[in-house]
């Protein structure tokens, strides 16, 4: 993985459009890239380079011009190291075969030795390089759709993969096995990517690959098969939003854009889903008799989806009384899972491609549960296999630390909750009213946070930070903790504010930095008690304490917020945890959009 780009057409240079496209695919976070167009003298030609983009443009001038069919690639190392060997695009021995690959092949040691065994010589640690040796194996250069065919039927894994043949100057085989694939219809000109957001530019018409599809790409013709070769249909769309919303506005990086912009993402959340003292029902995308029948939940995510997850877990639970369970995607499905009678899967996700939760979702569906996605992307592998599906309507998000997706989940969550207690006989009609309050009061809680930027400046010198809260203010204190993780590299840890006397009270000595999160108004004297524990130890504390609070905090540097309800303050209350990560990662001059090793959709296991 990451990144996968392909352009086809009558005539033309595919050379600038698939340079571009890579770049609009850069917030999938990368450590190498290359280019392969089908060249002259019978042989592909082959860029490629470690690290960012601007390496790879010095090297395109060995590339041909005016050449209208090649392939392009991102890569996020699984297999081998970043280097340029291990980037994409691989060849066969002859340099007549190209591809570009997202995704794993599980059977790539037997693949290659087999290969080995006949002769073919490899250059790179990659799994990924064991596909254009076999489509040479099974004669590519001479029928490259049919080698692909043959091809499928010897890979294992979760993939997705481009091939071009230097001999067949008018054609592209895409193949999608879980990974994600769509293409772009131009007018004499078609484009592949794992993402409409590379061609967009140039097309707003597009159809998505369903697993199992082979596709045929010309110029003029799309043509979807099965690896057995049976002619199926894939019925094109309308890509609705506007590379405007991609574009940073100003803003010195999306991540800065994306925390700002989100009471107005709430707005569209909201919009259409209440309705005066009620939710919509109709717009969550459940149906009543599942509503109905619903007696336990079993929430699968990751990441922050993850941590979006314990917030519906404690909301639905509190509200509704209905049980929740919340599994890591990874570990769920390799935990001989009890989906009893009247359990819902509820899948989290941003893009509704991570491999994970994919598999937790397949699952289900094997074991007769019924499944609910909620993800923002539409027209995903999630929200396609699931048998229900909400979208939050966050918009795109560029940078690889969710922000804006993740509060828009918590919205739809607190929807779903209120609208499940309503319908067991416990509804609360002045929360329900109080969320179209949440906009507003996120724009008041942006414009007071001046200040945090000095106090980021001062946790930017430290190597590690504890981040403490109990109840809805644990689990925003594990999504504060993932964010400055992720994007200012230093070590962090967040507990129950209760567990520090079980162990880690030990770690705690002069200066040790620690975030408490108090807004559960009924945990708030008992987190008070924790955050004396720790200053009596000597921390340094940073608060975040929702503004009705009456204590004169004993800390030493203090956000308070207006908050309504508690159990409507995670979205507010995430925004100061976000800005903290964002400008400590910035006063330690990171790479805020592209964190290293992360990639914004993670398609392997």
């Amino acid at each position: 993985m990451c990144g996968i780009v392909g352009f086809v057409g009558r005539q033309g240079d595919a050379l600038p459009f698939l340079f571009d496209g890579l770049k609009r695919l850069e917030y999938r976070g990368y450590d190498s890239a290359g280019i392969a167009l089908a060249g002259q003298g019978g042989t592909v030609s082959v860029a490629k380079a470690q690290g960012k983009l601007a390496v790879l443009e010095g090297r395109l001038g060995t590339l041909p011009r005016a050449v209208p069919l090649g392939i392009g690639h991102t890569r996020w190392a699984t297999h081998g190291r970043p280097t340029d060997v291990n980037a994409h695009p691989h060849t066969d021995c002859h340099g007549q075969i190209a591809t570009v690959h997202n995704g794993i092949i599980e059977n790539f040691q037997e693949l290659r030795a087999e290969l080995v065994a006949q002769g073919h010589r490899f250059v790179s640690e990659t799994d990924s390089e064991v596909i254009p040796h076999l489509l040479e194996a099974y004669g590519g250069d001479r029928d490259l759709l049919g080698a692909v065919r043959e091809a499928e039927r010897r890979l294992r894994g979760a993939y997705a993969f481009l091939a071009i043949a230097a001999s067949q100057p008018d054609r592209i085989v895409a193949v999608r096995r879980s990974s994600p694939l769509v293409i772009g219809l131009g007018d004499g000109v078609n484009y592949v990517a794992s993402d409409v957001g590379a061609f967009l530019p140039q097309t707003r018409r597009a159809l998505v690959l369903e697993n199992g599809d082979v596709a045929l790409v010309t110029p003029e013709t799309v043509e979807i098969q099965t690896s057995e070769g049976t002619a199926v249909h894939r019925a094109p769309f309308t890509v609705d939003w506007d590379m405007r919303q991609a574009e940073r506005g100003g803003y010195p990086h999306f991540m800065l854009k994306e925390i700002m912009e989100q009471p107005q993402v709430w707005s569209d959340c909201l919009l259409g889903r209440v309705r005066g003292d009620h939710i919509e029902a109709g717009e969550l995308g459940l149906p009543w008799v599942q509503r109905k029948d619903v007696r336990r939940l079993q929430i699968v995510a990751a990441g922050t989806a993850y941590h979006a997850g314990l917030i519906g877990k404690a909301l639905i639970e509190r509200l509704a009384r209905i049980p929740v369970d919340v599994a890591v995607a990874s570990e769920f499905r390799y935990q001989h899972p009890v989906l009893e009678p009247g359990t819902l899967v509820v899948a989290i996700s941003q893009s509704g491609e991570t491999a994970d939760t994919l598999a937790s979702v397949s699952l289900a569906r094997h074991l007769g549960a019924p499944t609910y996605a909620i993800v923002n992307a539409v027209g995903s592998t999630l929200a396609r296999e699931s048998d229900y599906v909400v979208y939050t309507h966050a918009g795109p998000e560029i940078a690889v630390a969710s922000t804006k997706a993740y509060t828009t989940q918590i919205l739809v969550l607190t929807m779903l909750a209120l609208e499940l207690a309503a319908e067991r006989g416990r509804p609360r009609a002045d929360l329900v009213r109080a969320l179209w309050s949440l906009p507003a009061l996120g724009e008041q809680v942006i414009a007071s946070l001046a200040s945090i930027v000095e106090m980021a400046r001062r946790l930017a010198g430290e190597r590690d930070v504890f981040y403490i809260g109990r109840g809805l203010d644990y689990a925003l204190a594990m999504e504060g903790q993932l964010k400055i993780k992720e994007i200012a590299y230093i070590h962090a840890e967040a507990y129950p504010a209760g567990e520090l006397k079980h162990g880690t009270l030990a770690l705690i000595e002069e200066g040790t930095p620690v975030v408490a999160v108090v807004t559960d108004r009924a945990m708030a004297e008992k987190t008070l008690s924790n955050i004396l524990e720790v200053k009596a130890r000597g921390a340094e504390v940073w608060a975040v304490v929702d503004g009705a609070l009456p204590h004169d905090w004993p800390v030493d540097h203090l956000i308070r917020l207006d908050l309504p309800d508690p159990l409507l303050s995670p979205v507010l209350t995430a925004i100061p945890l976000q800005l903290l990560a964002y400008w400590t990662a910035v006063h330690r001059g990171q790479d805020v959009d592209q964190p290293r090793n992360l990639a914004k959709s993670v398609t392997v296991e």
